[in-house]
C-alpha cells in the first residue's frame, strides 16, 4: 500500500510525497485498517487523552484504540514536527501553547497544516504533604525562592526565611517538572516571569535586552534547591508526601485527585480549585491544547471521531471533569467544537499574536 511504502521515505521531498498520499488514503474503511491513532506529549493531558481513548474505544470496538504516550510537551512537539507519515505521530497534546519556533520546525519537515484544539483548563499547583509545611505563596516568592539569578543577582536563599521573614525557617526543597514539560513553561511565563516583573528594573530590561530579562526571568537555579522529577507527576506526589518539609509542582488534576495525602498552597491567597481556574482568579491558571496534522486525518481511522470524543467529553459535567479537567466557557468550548468539523489551519501570526 502506498501509505506504507510512504514509511521509508527519506528525503524532504518524499516527505512532500508522503503529505500526498496520505491524503490519498483517507478511503481505507475504519476497522480494517491496521493504523491506529497515535498520539505523544504532555503528562499533564496524558490522563485526559487516555480516558478520551478509552471512551473511543467503546464507542468504534472494530477500530484499534489509540496509542498515547507521555513524552512531555517539549518532546512531544518536536516528535510531532519531525514529519509526516506512519512512523511519526498524528497528534500532539501540549499543556502550554505551540512557540512561533516550534511552528517553523513543523513547517520545515513538511507539516505545514496544523489543526489547533484548546480541549480544557489547567492549573499549576503548588503543594505539600497533608500538615506539612503551609506557606502563602506569590509570584514573587517562588521567584525569589527559585531563579538562579533573581533580578540578576547571586542566588542566596537557603530556607524560606531567606526569600521573605513571614515565612518558616525550612529549607527550600522544590520537586517539579523539567524543562522539556509544558508545566515547567506554564511555571516560568505565569509565575516566575510575573514574580520577576514586579522589579521596575527587570520591565526596563525587557525592552532593551530581551534575551538577557529572559534568563533572569525565567531560568531556574541547579544547587539542589529545585529537583527535577521528570514526566512523572505521580512521583511528585509520593516525594512529599514522603517528606512534610518539601513542596511540590504539578498540575491541578493531580492535586484533586490526591488531596487526601496533599494540601494546596495558595498563591496570592487564592486557591487552586475548580471555580478559581475556571474563572482565571488563579495566578497558575492555563488551556490545554491538541495539535493535529490535517494531512493525517483521512488517512488515519477514527482520528476524526477522536478528535468528536474530546468535544463529548470534555463538558463541565463530562467525564474529563470528573478526573480533575477544568471545562472552558461555554463560548470558547462551541468555538474549538467547530473546529474539528471545519479544521481551520492554525497560523504563524496566530500564535504570535497571543
Amino acid at each position: 500500500m502506498a501509505y506504507r511504502i510512504a514509511a521509508v521515505l527519506k528525503s524532504g521531498a518524499a516527505l512532500a510525497l508522503a503529505a500526498t498520499t496520505l491524503a490519498a488514503c483517507g478511503d481505507t474503511g475504519g476497522g480494517s485498517a491496521a493504523q491506529s491513532v497515535h498520539a505523544v506529549g504532555s503528562s499533564t493531558v496524558y490522563p485526559f487523552a487516555k480516558l478520551v481513548a478509552e471512551n473511543f474505544s467503546r464507542s468504534f470496538p472494530d477500530m484499534r484504540s489509540p496509542l498515547i504516550e507521555s513524552t512531555g510537551t517539549g518532546n512531544g512537539i518536536q516528535l510531532f514536527c519531525s514529519g509526516l507519515g506512519p512512523n511519526t505521530p498524528d497528534m500532539v497534546n501540549a499543556s502550554r501553547r505551540m512557540k512561533p519556533a516550534e511552528f517553523d520546525s513543523c513547517a520545515s519537515n513538511k507539516v505545514d497544516e496544523i489543526i489547533e484544539l484548546q480541549v480544557g483548563l489547567d492549573g499549576i499547583a503548588f503543594a505539600s504533604a497533608k500538615g506539612g509545611i503551609m506557606l502563602n505563596l506569590t509570584p514573587e516568592t517562588v521567584y525569589k525562592a527559585l531563579a538562579a539569578q533573581p533580578y540578576g543577582k547571586p542566588q542566596t536563599a537557603k530556607t524560606w526565611k531567606d526569600v521573605d521573614p513571614a515565612l518558616p525557617a525550612e529549607p527550600i526543597v522544590v520537586y517539579g517538572p523539567p524543562s522539556t514539560s509544558g508545566t515547567r513553561d506554564a511555571l516560568k511565563e505565569l509565575i516566575l516571569e510575573a514574580g520577576c516583573k514586579a522589579d521596575p528594573a527587570m520591565k526596563a530590561l525587557k525592552d532593551s535586552d530581551e534575551d538577557k530579562y529572559k534568563q533572569i526571568c525565567t531560568e531556574v537555579r541547579d544547587d539542589g534547591a529545585y529537583v527535577d522529577q521528570g514526566e512523572q507527576d505521580n512521583l511528585v506526589v509520593q516525594k512529599i508526601q514522603a517528606n512534610p518539609k518539601v513542596v511540590g509542582i504539578f498540575g491541578f488534576s493531580y492535586l484533586e485527585e490526591n488531596l487526601d495525602k496533599v494540601q494546596d498552597l495558595p498563591m496570592n491567597g487564592v486557591e487552586a480549585t475548580y471555580d478559581n481556574i475556571a474563572s482565571f482568579a488563579y495566578p497558575g491558571a492555563r488551556p490545554l491544547y491538541v495539535y493535529i496534522k490535517k494531512a493525517h486525518m483521512r488517512a488515519i481511522p477514527g482520528l476524526q471521531d477522536y478528535m468528536k470524543e474530546w468535544v463529548k467529553s470534555w463538558g463541565k459535567d463530562g467525564p474529563l471533569a470528573k478526573i480533575g479537567m477544568v471545562a472552558m466557557p461555554a463560548d470558547t468550548m462551541t468555538a474549538n467544537a467547530a473546529k474539528v468539523d471545519a479544521m481551520p489551519v492554525l497560523t504563524k501570526a496566530e500564535l504570535e499574536a497571543k
